[in-house]
């Protein structure tokens, strides 16, 4: 399967990439919402999504005051789900698509008011939360997890000192529980200069800013 996988700062040249095109897009958090709709309805494959720190909140939320955080989106009323249009999100899922399994978990490092922020505990939470879905999901079906798709990297391998850009310590654990082929994030710009793939046990751990082309078995 091949997989176009985008994060954080706007490609215009996309999707014209050259080769076949891609079966499932990912992105990785960050990108305004209409530039996700615009994939998908050019590609006209299934795009799955986890939220970035500077994304909206896409889950229904009452704020206790004025201006509080997160900005509520989703309501009854709404036809369609909070979120861009055509596009899955995926944060603390697990969905199939193109033949391969997808977990998620979004966001950052709290280290602001905003959406899409945790603390090291919360996220761990969250985590292990998501881990148990995935896990029942297997002795159901017999399937594991092929791609993890997270906003942020896993502590010390691939985050970046200052406040803003610390990965999750839960990362480690996830992917040990989990095993999936690859993991997927964004957050951490490298701006212009190439950061190499490095490797969780048997993970394949990927930033894809601004965007990655691979190729797996499902």
């Amino acid at each position: 399967m091949r997989i176009l996988a985008i994060a954080d700062e706007l490609s215009p040249g996309l999707p014209d990439l050259g080769g076949p095109p891609p079966d499932v897009v990912v992105s990785c958090g960050d990108l305004p919402w209409e530039e996700l709709e615009r994939i998908v309805e050019l590609v006209n494959v299934p795009l799955l999504y986890v939220p970035g720190n500077h994304d909206p909140a896409v889950v229904a939320s009452t704020p206790t005051a004025v201006g509080a955080w997160p900005i509520p989106i989703e309501s009854a009323h709404l036809a369609d789900p909070p979120g861009p249009r055509g596009c899955t999100n995926v944060d603390g899922r697990i969905e199939d698509a193109a033949g391969l399994r997808f977990a998620g978990l979004g966001g950052s490092v709290r280290y602001r008011a905003g959406p899409n922020q945790y603390t090291q505990s919360s996220m761990a939470r969250r985590a292990r939360a998501l881990a148990d879905r995935a896990l029942l999901r297997r002795v159901r079906d017999g399937r594991r997890v092929d791609v993890l798709l997270t906003h942020s990297p896993p502590k010390d391998l691939g985050d970046d000192d200052d406040p803003a850009h610390e990965g999750f310590a839960a990362f480690h654990r996830l992917v040990r529980r989990l095993r999936p082929k690859l993991l997927l994030h964004g957050h951490v710009h490298p701006y212009g200069i190439a950061r190499g793939d490095r490797m969780l046990d048997s993970t394949r751990v990927v930033n894809v800013v601004p965007y990655k082309i691979l190729e797996l078995e499902p």
